[in-house]
């Protein structure tokens, strides 16, 4: 009976070690753990952020943010090389327009819109004639930085795609706001605006709907370099059509006219002065004759 009952249990244990043996090796096999694979980045400009995405910068699911998830200048100030743009950005008052844009594009379920900001580090601005940025008036310092954004989100896979010239937030004139962008295997993106030729060097900061790329130079359009543009020739009228000859010879005789009157009264008059002399010697004589006839 003793052996029966020990050659009971030693049975169960072996099927119990059988049984927990297949199950540890068939979940090996259906789900075995898989080791991630790091995408190698491009060469050319630095594809990691400077600026990492955290988790709790992640506004949360159904719920609508109050405010941007994100904002600019906190991103530039851990950067920390961007010193010079983030003081125009606050002294234009810009960033309140860029951080509102954020806000319309995070609310929206489409996936269009965001924005693309080139900055240049404090070396590129250093890089600027002397004296430019403070040269420039308060429409223009907005005008540069709107040259330096783009309305829509831009991926690093994407700088292939746009169509020179690229449509800045500055204006669409394409003579005097224009950037062209060119890259080269995917990994170099250069940029060029008629008087400066950049480069992108780096990636800031990038997410669904804001990208933020280093250039090693500040973008200047054309239009803070070339002369204003002349104003409008005034509108000629059909009452103002006479022929030159006509208008020199009224403005001769005008002049003629001009001289006669300038003329002082004597010079004037003299012609009238000599009849009257000749008629008061005549008449005076004729009262000398008179007289001597009486005596």
């Amino acid at each position: 009976m003793m052996k029966l009952r020990s050659l009971f249990f030693a049975s169960i244990l072996q099927l119990l070690i059988l049984t927990l043996y297949y199950s540890t090796t068939t979940s090996a096999q259906i789900s075995p753990v898989q080791s991630p694979q790091a995408s190698t980045p491009a060469p050319g400009f630095n594809t990691v952020p400077l600026v990492p995405v955290t988790p709790s910068g992640a506004p949360t699911p159904n719920i609508l943010p109050k405010s941007p998830s994100i904002d600019i200048i906190q991103i530039l100030k851990k950067a920390k090389r961007f010193s010079v743009l983030i003081r125009l950005l606050k002294t234009t008052q810009l960033i309140n327009q860029l951080n509102s844009q954020l806000v319309t594009s995070s609310s929206s379920d489409s996936s269009s819109g965001g924005l693309t900001l080139f900055a240049p580090e404090d070396n590129a601005f250093s890089k600027l004639k002397p004296g430019f940025l403070n040269s420039l008036s308060d429409r223009h310092k907005v005008e540069l930085l709107q040259f330096h954004t783009l309305s829509s989100f831009i991926s690093i896979s994407n700088f292939d795609t746009l169509t020179n010239p690229v449509q800045t937030q500055a204006g669409d004139d394409a003579k005097r706001l224009q950037l062209n962008v060119t890259t080269s295997g995917g990994s170099h993106v250069s940029m060029t605006t008629g008087t400066v030729n950049a480069t992108v060097t780096g990636t800031v900061y990038t997410d669904n709907k804001l990208a933020i790329y280093q250039v090693d130079k500040v973008l200047v359009p054309l239009d803070l370099v070339l002369p204003a543009k002349a104003p409008a020739p005034a509108p000629v009228f059909k009452g103002d059509s006479a022929k030159p000859d006509d208008r020199s010879k009224s403005s001769s005789a005008k002049d003629d006219d001009d001289e006669n009157n300038d003329l002082p009264a004597e010079a004037s008059g003299a012609g009238y002065s000599n009849v009257d002399g000749m008629w008061l010697a005549l008449v005076f004589g004729m009262v000398l004759l008179a007289g001597e006839a009486m005596l």
